[in-house]
C-alpha cells in the first residue's frame, strides 16, 4: 500500500468494501495522511477524513460544513441530491431543528419506553416466524422485518399493511436505488398522507402533516422526502441488529460473557454500534474556507467522514479492532455528533437490547447455516445475507455455535 492515489481508486470501489478490506486502506490513511484528497472521476472530488477528533469536530460545526448539499457522495451526472433542503439529514440550523421538533417526540426517551412492549411483540413474532423453520436470512428474516415493523408502528401505517412495508423497502434496498424511486412505496405514502391531511390520528406522520416550520405547514414534497429519510435510516439499524448478531457468531467468548451478566447489556449495545458503525460515510460541503490538520479545505469541497475508521482510531480506542462487550468508555460516532446526532438513537438501542434479551431468553441456539455476503456499497456497510439456524426452544439461553 504505497501512494494516496492508490487509495482515491480503492475506496470508492464498492467491491473493496463487499470482499476487501477496506479497514487496512482506513488504518495507513490514519498514519499517513488523514486528511486527503481524492481527485474526481465518477465521483466529484472530496476529501477524506478518517481521524475520530477531526470527523467529530466536522460533525459538531454545521455553520462551516452543511448538510444541505447532500450526506452521501452521488455520481457527478446525477447533480445534486433532490431532498437537499428538505429533510431532517439534509438541512442545517435553524430549519434542521424546526424538522427535528415535528418529529423528536416520536423518539424521545418516554415515546420509546411507551413503545416497548410492542417492539417485545413484534421481536417475538419475528423470532417465532423463523424459529425451528431451518435456515433463514437473519439480514432480511429477522432485523429487516423488526425494524420495519417498529418504524411503521412510529409512522402510523395498519399493522395489516407491516409486511408491505418490509417487501418494498427489501426491493430498494437490494436494488440499491433510493426509496423515492419505488412507485408503489411512494403512492402508499401520498395516500396515507392525504387520510392523514383529513383525518389527522396520533402518529408520526400526523405530525408531519400538521406541524410548521417558520410558521407554515410543510409542502407535500417535503413530507414526502422526510418519510423516505425516516424509513432509509432504518437500513443502518437492521444492519446494526444483524451486524451485532454476527459479531456473537464470530466471537462466541462474548456471548457467553452477556449470558453470564447481563449487567454488561448496556456496553454490548455500544460496542455493537461501534463494532458495525453501518453508516459508512457521511459527507459535508464546506460553506467557507477551513482548515484541518493543514491541509486547506476551500469553499464548496466536499468533506467525507468514514464513520468505520473513526471508531478504530487506535488514539481513542484501545486495540480498536477487538470486539469487547465490556469496553468502556466507549464514545463512538457510529450515532453521529452534534446537531445532527441520530434521532433515532434511543429507539436503535432498544431494539437491540430487546432482540438480545429474547435470544437469550426465549429461543434455542443460534447457528450460521452458510457463507455471509457483505454488502457491495460505500454507504452503508454489513452483512447483505446472514443465514442462520434458530432452535425451537424455551428456557435456554440462545448460545452461537462456534464460527
Amino acid at each position: 500500500m504505497a501512494t494516496t492515489a492508490f487509495l482515491a481508486e480503492h475506496l470508492v470501489d464498492p467491491e473493496v468494501h463487499a470482499s476487501g478490506d477496506p479497514h487496512a486502506l482506513w488504518s495507513w490513511m490514519r498514519a499517513n495522511d488523514p486528511v486527503s484528497w481524492q481527485p474526481p472521476g465518477e465521483l466529484p472530488g472530496f476529501w477524506s477524513l478518517t481521524r475520530y477528533e477531526d470527523i467529530r469536530a466536522v460533525y459538531r460545526d454545521p455553520h462551516t460544513f452543511s448538510s444541505a448539499r447532500g450526506v452521501l457522495l452521488r455520481p457527478a451526472r446525477l447533480g445534486a441530491d433532490p431532498g437537499g433542503g428538505m429533510t431532517l439529514a439534509l438541512t442545517d440550523p435553524p430549519r434542521h431543528k424546526q424538522l427535528r421538533a415535528l418529529m423528536a417526540d416520536w423518539f424521545s426517551t418516554r415515546a420509546v419506553r411507551d413503545l416497548e412492549d410492542h417492539i417485545r411483540a413484534a421481536c417475538r413474532a419475528v423470532l417465532a416466524r423463523v424459529a425451528g423453520q431451518g435456515e433463514c436470512d437473519a439480514v432480511h428474516d429477522i432485523a429487516g422485518r423488526l425494524s420495519m415493523y417498529v418504524i411503521g408502528r412510529i409512522i402510523g401505517l395498519p399493522e395489516k399493511d407491516h409486511e408491505l412495508l418490509v417487501r418494498w423497502t427489501d426491493e430498494a434496498f437490494e436494488a440499491g436505488v433510493s426509496l423515492a424511486a419505488h412507485q408503489e412505496l411512494m403512492r402508499y405514502f401520498i395516500d396515507l398522507m392525504d387520510q392523514r391531511m383529513a383525518e389527522p390520528t396520533d402518529d408520526l406522520l400526523s405530525s408531519l402533516v400538521t406541524g410548521t416550520a417558520d410558521g407554515e405547514l410543510l409542502a407535500e414534497e417535503e413530507i414526502l422526502f422526510n418519510l423516505e429519510n425516516l424509513v432509509g435510516a432504518t437500513e443502518n439499524g437492521r444492519l446494526a441488529l444483524a451486524g451485532g448478531l454476527l459479531a456473537f457468531l464470530d466471537h462466541p467468548d462474548q456471548w457467553r460473557r452477556l449470558q453470564r451478566d447481563r449487567r454488561l447489556m448496556p456496553a454490548a449495545i455500544e460496542e455493537i454500534l461501534r463494532w458495525t458503525s453501518s453508516a459508512t460515510h457521511s459527507m459535508r460541503t464546506a460553506t467557507e474556507t477551513a482548515v484541518i490538520r493543514g491541509r486547506r479545505i476551500e469553499k464548496g469541497d466536499r468533506v467525507v467522514l468514514w464513520i468505520p475508521s473513526g471508531n478504530r482510531d487506535e488514539d481513542v480506542f484501545e486495540d480498536p479492532f477487538r470486539f469487547d462487550i465490556g469496553r468502556t468508555p466507549n464514545r463512538h460516532l457510529a450515532l453521529a455528533s452534534g446537531e445532527h446526532f441520530c434521532i433515532g438513537s434511543t429507539l436503535a438501542r432498544a431494539e437491540l437490547r430487546i432482540l438480545l434479551e429474547q435470544l437469550l431468553d426465549e429461543v434455542g441456539p443460534v447457528e450460521p447455516a452458510g457463507p455471509v455476503a457483505r454488502l457491495r456499497s460505500i454507504a452503508v456497510g454489513g452483512p447483505e445475507t446472514l443465514p442462520v439456524r434458530i432452535a425451537a426452544r424455551h428456557g435456554d439461553a440462545a448460545l452461537p455455535a462456534e464460527a
